[in-house]
């Protein structure tokens, strides 16, 4: 490819909704476009990028014998509907119907449609099947953000294991668990394998793979010592031992509750703190619809909820708070005065930390009112127990008691053993060794492509720009003319760039630029614009480009920031990372074309020369241009000045071929 036909529109600002290192990095550096929200088009750069993660999931998954496939991405809701999924899952799931009235779906994962598929399997002998595919999925995020991280389509390379018994499926389990490891390191993605929620898929476990980031959206938990790693959502720890002493008593006899006035009390730290009863103490009374059915959840006071805990303790698609008027209709009272003391309507969920505890405090259905000395086996019979809680960091260790630590996290993958739900569910049966008909258990494993590439960028970049790993780096070597006014130099140029065919190599021989100015060669190290969005001030240097008549920048598509100059004025390690061409040296041909490959540093942000000026504004190199041997192309908002090839020195460690400057006369 040659880097005057190559599209890298990049922006001089950062995006003003663009928080995530990634999703800025990628916009500016001209990988990706917004199109509205949860919806990027890719450039070239990102399709290389793209293209190259792709083909390192694809031999990792054809070298555990699995084989690729591509299944539609628009699917019938009949098989949906045989699975119970079609009801379950909510408005993610974008629904349309044809022409005919039939109702249909854009898949957001293809468990059923891979059974369906499985369904010509007969016999144990033909297992295990390994399948999977590259194929756009569609989910209707009510929120997306971040970029690539979290959006309404993109691309999943999603597995599907077939085996005739619970052995086989914990063996191909591992191989994709082993085949994962092995592609994360191969990105340069630090992904830690983690215990996690089966969620909606159903089935029996699940491994996420998280890689560490601030802006990640999961909370994992892990041990230091004994290496346990888990996801929130499923995660466990060890509690230190309360001691309640003997059981309060109340007014109303030994043992009972006692009501109490608590005038203006809404929260837990407010009866904590003016009535000195520690949040320990407090049995915190929080109320949902789980499926449209009203349900008191109760925890400890200092604890808080995980809702996937909750969905995964009651099996309920639909998990949300109740609102206040539903509370009042329900309970007789406003949140902060609640409690499941006499409730004998609504089912009760009790947390496993409230088990046996006694000389409680909790509302009393009332508002301003609270009891205290409530013993939970008492006066709550017959609650479900179940993990409620969300770990904090500092508790101990389910397995060592060590102290834990809590960080944020991105999923990257996640492989599930599904077991035998959806074969059963749609009928998908083969023969054993006995004659008899058994249903296949079945695992499913995905890796989000773009996401990958995202995540990247989280865990590759700098203050200068995005810092590939060569693995997926869109071009591997930069051929790059010192001298373009040289014949041999530029047919030097041209061998080395046949030559390097078959390997990622970009060319750059243009002789002249816009308007037949001559395009000076410091452009192959040149990056966009600083990675930080700040414009280039005193003490940082200044480096002026081709700037638009008028000296106003056009705006990029849809608002997202303002373009920098065009393709002519920008670098071409603005897109590929530093590739390092140096100056050429001597009269060999061969020593003035340098083509450098796999360099650990490949960018996305510009290189800066101090800006010079003189007295009243007027550049002192354009004064001392005949004097120093230069050349100087201009135009009437700005000029290019490159010194002539005599006279060509390098303007730092690693940096442009020539020292040039790109000054405003």
């Amino acid at each position: 490819m040659r880097w005057s036909h190559l599209f890298v529109p990049t922006l001089r600002q950062d995006p003003a909704d663009a928080e995530a290192p990634s999703h800025r990095l990628l916009l500016r550096a001209g990988y990706v476009r917004r199109l509205h929200a949860g919806h990027y088009s890719l450039l070239p750069l990102a399709v290389r990028v793209r293209a190259k993660i792709i083909e390192v999931v694809r031999e990792e998954m054809d070298r555990i014998g699995a084989q690729e496939m591509l299944l539609p991405a628009m699917h019938p809701a009949d098989p949906w509907r045989r699975s119970g999924r079609w009801d379950k899952i909510g408005p993610e799931m974008f629904r349309l119907a044809d022409r005919r009235g039939n109702e249909l779906a854009l898949g957001m994962t293809h468990e059923e449609i891979f059974t369906t598929l499985g369904l010509e399997l007969t016999s144990y002998k033909q297992l295990p099947q390994h399948w999977y595919q590259f194929q756009t999925k569609f989910r209707d995020e009510p929120r997306p953000r971040g970029g690539l991280m979290r959006v309404r389509e993109f691309t999943m390379k999603d597995a599907y294991s077939f085996d005739i018994d619970q052995d086989g499926l914990d063996a191909s389990f591992a191989a994709y668990r082993a085949a994962y490891a092995r592609i994360f390191e191969r990105l340069g993605i630090p992904a830690v394998p983690v215990e996690a929620s089966n969620g909606a898929m159903g089935g029996t476990g699940s491994t996420e793979f998280a890689c560490p980031s601030e802006v990640g959206e999961d909370t994992v938990v892990r041990c230091p010592s004994c290496g346990y790693a888990a996801n929130a959502e499923t995660a466990r720890s060890r509690l230190a031992m309360i001691d309640d002493g003997d059981a309060d008593t109340g007014a109303d006899g030994p043992g009972a509750p006692e009501p109490f006035d608590t005038p203006g009390v809404r929260t837990i730290e407010d009866l904590a703190s003016g009535l000195d009863v520690p949040a320990d103490r407090q049995i915190k009374t929080l109320v949902y619809l789980l499926d449209g059915r009203l349900t008191l959840v109760l925890l400890r006071g200092d604890h808080a909820l995980n809702e996937q805990k909750l969905a995964d303790a009651t099996g309920a698609s639909d998990v949300r708070a109740a609102g206040p008027d539903e509370i009042r209709d329900a309970l007789g009272a406003l949140p902060g005065s609640l409690g499941a003391v006499g409730v004998t309507g609504p089912p009760v969920l009790a947390d496993e930390a409230l088990r046996g505890r006694r000389a409680m405090v909790t509302g009393a259905n009332r508002d301003g009112v609270h009891l205290r000395g409530v013993d939970v086996a008492r006066d709550i019979p017959s609650p479900v127990w179940a993990d409620l809680r969300e770990v904090a960091a500092g508790e101990g260790c389910a397995s060592c008691g060590t102290a834990l630590e809590v960080f944020p996290a991105i999923e990257v993958g996640h492989i599930f053993k599904l077991g035998d739900r959806y074969t059963r569910a749609m009928g998908l049966a083969v023969l054993d060794a006995d004659g008899g008909r058994v249903h296949p258990l079945m695992g499913c494993y995905g890796i989000g492509i773009e996401r990958a590439m995202a995540v990247i960028v989280e865990t590759h970049h700098d203050d200068r720009g995005i810092v590939w790993p060569e693995a997926v780096a869109p071009f591997a070597v930069a051929v790059v003319p010192a001298q373009t006014g040289d014949p041999e130099v530029a047919a030097t140029a041209e061998r080395l760039y046949g030559e390097l065919r078959g390997r990622d190599r970009h060319g750059d021989r243009r002789p002249s630029g816009a308007g037949g100015r001559e395009v000076p060669r410091h452009r192959a190290d040149r990056r966009p614009a600083p990675a930080d969005g700040r414009a280039p001030g005193p003490g940082r240097g200044r480096r002026r480009a081709h700037r638009p008549r008028h000296g106003r920048d056009r705006g990029a598509p849809g608002g997202q920031g303002r373009r920098a100059p065009g393709v002519g004025a920008l670098g071409l390690i603005g897109a590929l990372g530093s590739i390092r061409v140096r100056p050429g040296a001597g009269r060999d041909a061969d020593r003035r074309v340098t083509a450098v490959a796999g360099s650990a540093r490949r960018r996305g942000t510009p290189s800066r020369t101090p800006r010079r000026r003189g007295i009243r504004g007027r550049s002192r190199a354009a004064g001392s241009a005949a004097r120093r041997g230069t050349r100087r192309y201009g135009n009437r908002s700005g000029a290019l000045r490159t010194p002539a090839p005599s006279s060509r020195r390098s303007v730092g460690s690693g940096s442009a071929i020539s020292r040039c400057w790109c000054e405003r006369p």
